[in-house]
C-alpha cells in the first residue's frame, strides 16, 4: 500500500531506528541533541517563574528531563519517550508514546518542553495544537526542531550523484521546517506570544561517510515513507562523497555539515497575558514620541 499524501515520514521505521541506536549507543553523535538541550535549559533562566506540572514530550533523550527535575526539585516531571527506555530517576513517571497522538490529559501541565521530535511529525500543526492542550491557561511551551538549512550540503552532494548516475531524483534526506513559518505556525496552534528563532551549527568532518555514521548513530538514517527501497550502490555513494568534498570542503579538506536548530516559545492563552492594542486607540502621537513636526500630504 502506498503512503497517504500526507504520510511523510515513516513513524514505526523511524522508532525502530531509534531503539537500535540507543541500544548501540550514541558516543559522541549526540552533539547535536546536547547543544539543544543545553539551549533549551538556558532558555529557562530568564523565566522567573517556577513549574508545577512538567512534561517532556519526545526528546530523544531522558537528559532533558533530567535537568528539569532538577531545576524545579518540587515538581511533577512526567517524560514522554519516543521508544522505551531504562528508568529514569528523579521522575515522577515515564510512558512511551506517539508525538502526533499525545496521551496527556488536557490543562494538565503548566511547562512542556520538545527537543528535535517536532521534525518528525507528520501533522506538525495538529502536534503543536495537542502540546497547546496539554497545558494549563497561562503554561509555557518550550520546544526545538530542525530548520530547513540543516543538511543541505549533503542533499545537494546526494541528489547531484543520483541525477548524474540515474537520470533522476528519490528522497533520501527529510525535509525540514523553515523558521519563518514556525511563528505563525505556533499562532494557528493558538498559542499567545509566539515566538521562533533560529541558531546555525557548523560541523566538520573527515568524509561525507563520518557525517552519515553520526546520523546513523542518533537514529536519524532516511525516515520518508516514500523512501528508495531498493539498497544503493557503493558506486553512488562514493560519487556522492567525491560531489561533496568539491563544493563544501575546506582548505583543509575537511567537509562542512550545516544544521539549523529553529527554537519555539508560546504561552497557552490566559486573560493576565499583554495583548496588542487595538488600531487607533494610541493616546500619543508617533511625532510628539519623536519631537518632531508632523507633515500632513497635500491632496
Amino acid at each position: 500500500m502506498s503512503p497517504s499524501p500526507t504520510q511523510i515520514f515513516a513513524p514505526a521505521l523511524f522508532r525502530r531506528r531509534l531503539a537500535r541506536a540507543n541500544a548501540a549507543g550514541v558516543g559522541s553523535a549526540d552533539f547535536l541533541l546536547r547543544r539543544a538541550i543545553a539551549d533549551v535549559d538556558e532558555r529557562l533562566d530568564v523565566i522567573k517563574r517556577d513549574f508545577a506540572a512538567i512534561a517532556d514530550i519526545a526528546t530523544p533523550s531522558p537528559e532533558l528531563a533530567r535537568r528539569l527535575a532538577a531545576r524545579f526539585a518540587t515538581a511533577v516531571v512526567l517524560r514522554m519517550a519516543p521508544v522505551a527506555e531504562p528508568p529514569v530517576g528523579g521522575l515522577a513517571g515515564a510512558i512511551v508514546g506517539d508525538i502526533e497522538a499525545l496521551p496527556l490529559a488536557a490543562g494538565a501541565f503548566d511547562l512542556a518542553v520538545s527537543v528535535l521530535a517536532l521534525q518528525h511529525a507528520n501533522d506538525l500543526p495538529g502536534a503543536l495544537v495537542q502540546i497547546r492542550r496539554a497545558l494549563k491557561p497561562d503554561g509555557l511551551f518550550l520546544g526545538c526542531l530542525l530548520g530547513g538549512q540543516s543538511l543541505h550540503e549533503l542533499r545537494t552532494a546526494l541528489a547531484a550523484a543520483e541525477s548524474e548516475l540515474y537520470g533522476g531524483l528519490s528522497p533520501r534526506v527529510a525535509p525540514f521546517a523553515e523558521v519563518r513559518d514556525m511563528g505563525g505556525l505556533l499562532q494557528r496552534a493558538g498559542f499567545a506570544l509566539p515566538v521562533a528563532d533560529s541558531e546555525p551549527l557548523t560541523v566538520r568532518y573527515a568524509d561525507m561517510f563520518g557525517l552519515m555514521a553520526d546520523l546513523r548513530a542518533m537514529g536519524g538514517a532516511n525516515p520518508l515513507a516514500a523512501r528508495l527501497r531498493r539498497p544503493s550502490t557503493r558506486g553512488f555513494f562514493q560519487r556522492a562523497a567525491q560531489i561533496y568534498a568539491a563544493r563544501f570542503a575546506d582548505p583543509d579538506g575537511r567537509i562542512r555539515a550545516s544544521f539549523e536548530l529553529i527554537f519555539l516559545s508560546g504561552w497557552a492563552p490566559h486573560e493576565s497575558q499583554q495583548k496588542p492594542l487595538r488600531p487607533g486607540s494610541a493616546k500619543m502621537r508617533l511625532a510628539d514620541a519623536l519631537g518632531t513636526t508632523e507633515i500632513t500630504p497635500r491632496e
